[in-house]
């Protein structure tokens, strides 16, 4: 058999992934308490709250059960390489990607994965991940993928990470070619309407943020693929009146029904923040709207029953989340990889 340990898991996009690939994920440990009820109840797998920057390699290595391959994976804090953010080589939360490397050394997985944005892959410390497990003996590769390309109905980018002790190994092809690509209609056309400010009376977590008067009016201003370029003068804000500000076109803008949605962020629920506009509903989109663009399944439950939605940390949670359809794409590429080794017995095929 094999089992998986989850680094940096928060509420389990990745975990979840691989639970829906026959996996055995043992363990996540993320440093985020918020996390625990969602990744434990949809996941059955344990939450340790844990700084990965201080866990030893001896009680990452208790995790997994004696005599299986071991799988070790991750997505380290993006925010450092992001290009929406401008962070030196000082910045904690570069160390993160570093003992993530550290515990790969110490610990010896049979199989690892590492997912992050991809600027990661133009600084020093990616290349030193890189290295690290080569000299390890790790066949290593790595590219950069847009998640649309495997099922995910948004436009995301990212870098993915393989290695393993047994041979060669990489992401599987893509599944969806351009005119295959799933749309924000698909994801989430069937969602009843809502208002601003509101939630849905069936499901809690269909709930929008509340809109100021003023942007109440820039967002019935803007057209289904549309933003501010689009509103009268009146309404434009003075900051994007400047030069500087003719850099910021998308936000304030409205996602298009028949496209792929923009790349959901921990600020997915707020208008001003990105292209987080409802096609057609005067309001930005709902905590539910965003989880389904992260290929969350609609059973995902957020938070414990009977606690109120906190609209700011469900979106930061989704917003940081692997997409659970990626997730199952990196999954089910290590099946293969350990199928063709004879590592594991082969697993019946299921939809990607």
């Amino acid at each position: 058999m094999a089992s998986v340990v989850d680094l940096f898991c928060g509420i389990g996009g990745l975990t979840h992934g691989f639970v829906k690939e026959g996996f055995n994920v043992v363990a996540g440990i993320d440093v985020d308490p918020s996390c625990a009820y969602a990744y434990e109840h949809n996941n059955g797998a344990t939450f340790l709250l844990r700084d990965i920057g201080a866990a030893t390699a001896e009680e990452v290595a208790r995790l997994y059960p004696k005599d299986d391959y071991r799988i070790l994976v991750g997505c380290a804090p993006c925010q450092p390489f992001s290009r929406y953010t401008n962070r030196s080589d000082e910045d904690d939360k570069w160390r993160l990607v570093a003992s993530f490397a550290e515990l790969v050394k110490q610990v010896r997985p049979d199989v690892v994965s590492m997912e992050n944005v991809p600027e990661l892959a133009k600084h020093r410390v990616f290349t030193d991940v890189v290295q690290v497990l080569r000299d390890g003996d790790y066949r290593v590769s790595w590219s950069i993928v847009d998640s649309v390309s495997y099922g995910v109905p948004q436009t995301r980018r990212r870098l993915v990470l393989l290695a393993s002790l047994l041979g060669d190994i990489s992401i599987m092809p893509r599944t969806h070619p351009p005119c295959r690509h799933r749309t924000v209609r698909q994801a989430i056309g069937s969602l009843p309407p809502i208002g601003a400010g509101r939630s849905s009376a069936r499901d809690p977590v269909h709930r929008a943020s509340s809109l100021s008067p003023t942007n109440l009016e820039r967002i019935k201003a803007t057209p289904p693929g549309g933003g501010w370029r689009d509103w009268p003068e009146d309404l434009v804000l003075d900051c994007h009146k400047a030069e500087t500000g003719k850099s910021y076109p998308s936000v304030y803008g409205r996602v298009a029904w028949d496209s792929p949605g923009p790349t959901i962020t921990t600020q997915c629920n707020g208008l001003g923040n990105g292209r987080f506009g409802h096609p057609d509903q005067d309001r930005a989109l709902s905590i539910r709207e965003a989880a389904l663009l992260q290929t969350f399944p609609r059973y995902y439950r957020l938070f414990p029953p009977g606690s109120e939605l906190v609209i700011k940390t469900a979106a930061r949670h989704i917003g940081n989340a692997v997409p659970v359809r990626l997730g199952r794409v990196i999954a089910r590429s290590i099946r293969r990889h350990l199928e063709s080794h004879q590592a594991i017995p082969s697993l019946p095929r299921s939809a990607v």
